[in-house]
């Protein structure tokens, strides 16, 4: 069953591409353990991982909390997530389970850390605010950040990618009635629902980059993982093929055969209960 404020189209709408999400998408950069961290002020115990997706954002802390906790309410991305965990015995700080952004399975008042990486915007604000504060200790931070799309490339690549993901949205509105939809929050009003909650005594946006390495075919991948781009493609329509094959063409054509390295920029707000 799932909890009242949760949306079923959002849940599945990362359902059956598990392998490409985890396979292409950035993982976390190191910089958010130390700042948020810092923002604590030590080491944290209990870290939870919220929308954890395949532990991309989970596998980052297991050596800098003492316990690691990602949740994870799509049944596919939770299996990707423990399969990943359970090829390294090393590990013996993180933790897996199926849950929900406003039910969460931790007692009042115990947890350090509580991040939402490329997931908040999926989420019922104002329920997974209040869930969210009642798992924090005073003093506890919380943290949704995202990765900006596209990543830093070059210019004519980018207006195609934009273009693409315009193109899936507005396939989406016809091809599928509005009951069926998933619905997604800006995330560009992450840091006004924070302040406005009233559970935390700070609030600010930070931002940072990252840099990974990226091939053509990652790079096109990034793209083809995109949700919206995803859900059409499971409808089975055929409009996005064309686009899809120039923009594959265009990025194959710039790196020339080339591994190099890419920026990745990032905001994160952040709020401390």
């Amino acid at each position: 069953m799932i909890p009242a404020g949760n949306s079923k189209q959002n849940i599945d709408r990362f359902s059956g591409f598990q392998n490409e999400y985890d396979r292409f998408r950035p993982e976390a950069p190191p910089i958010i353990v130390s700042l948020l961290s810092n923002y604590l002020g030590g080491k944290p115990s209990t870290v939870a991982d919220i929308g954890c997706g395949t532990g991309l954002s989970t596998f980052l802390w297991k050596d800098a909390a003492d316990s690691v906790v990602g949740i994870e309410p799509n049944p596919d991305m939770l299996s990707k997530a423990t399969e990943k965990l359970g090829q390294d015995s090393s590990i013996q700080s993180v933790s897996f389970q199926q849950g929900y952004s406003t039910q969460l399975p931790f007692d009042s008042g115990s947890v350090d850390i509580i991040t939402c990486s490329q997931s908040f915007h999926w989420m019922e604000p104002a329920g997974t605010l209040q869930e969210i504060a009642r798992c924090l200790r005073p003093g506890g931070v919380f943290a949704a950040y995202d990765c900006d799309w596209p990543l830093v490339l070059q210019a004519d690549i980018e207006n195609r990618y934009n273009r693409l993901i315009t193109s899936a949205d507005s396939l989406l509105a016809e091809l599928q009635p509005e009951g069926e939809r998933a619905h997604k929050w800006d995330k560009e009003g992450h840091l006004a629902r924070i302040q406005g909650s009233g559970h935390f005594t700070f609030a600010r946006e930070i931002v940072f980059h990252n840099t990974e390495t990226c091939d053509a075919a990652r790079y096109v991948g990034l793209m083809l993982s995109q949700g919206g781009l995803q859900s059409v493609l499971k409808l089975g329509s055929t409009l996005l093929n064309e686009g899809i094959a120039e923009f594959t063409a265009a990025v194959e054509d710039y790196f020339e055969g080339r591994t190099l390295p890419v920026m990745i920029s990032y905001r994160m707000r952040l709020g401390i209960k």
